[in-house]
C-alpha cells in the first residue's frame, strides 16, 4: 500500500501542487489513518487544509476506499 500511495501523490496529486509551488509527501501510514507533509508553496500556506480535504483526500480515497483520516504533520 506504502508504494502505491507514494506513485499516486506523484502522479496524480503533486502535478496539480506544483502549480503552486507546492506538493507533499507521505509521512506515515498506521491503521488506515495517513499523514502527509506539505512543501514549498503549500507548506504554511492558509488553504492548504482545504486543498488536503477537497483535492488530496478525494483523490486517495477514490484509490484506496479504507483510508480512515488523512492528516498533516
Amino acid at each position: 500500500m506504502i508504494e502505491k500511495l507514494r506513485e499516486i501523490i506523484e502522479s496524480e496529486i503533486n502535478p496539480t501542487l506544483a502549480l503552486h509551488a507546492g506538493g507533499c509527501e507521505l509521512v506515515d501510514v498506521d491503521d488506515g489513518v495517513i499523514t502527509l507533509k506539505m512543501y514549498g508553496g503549500c507548506s504554511g500556506c492558509p488553504s492548504s487544509t482545504i486543498t488536503l480535504f477537497n483535492g488530496i483526500v478525494p483523490v486517495l480515497k477514490e484509490h484506496f476506499p479504507e483510508i480512515k483520516d488523512v492528516l498533516l504533520a
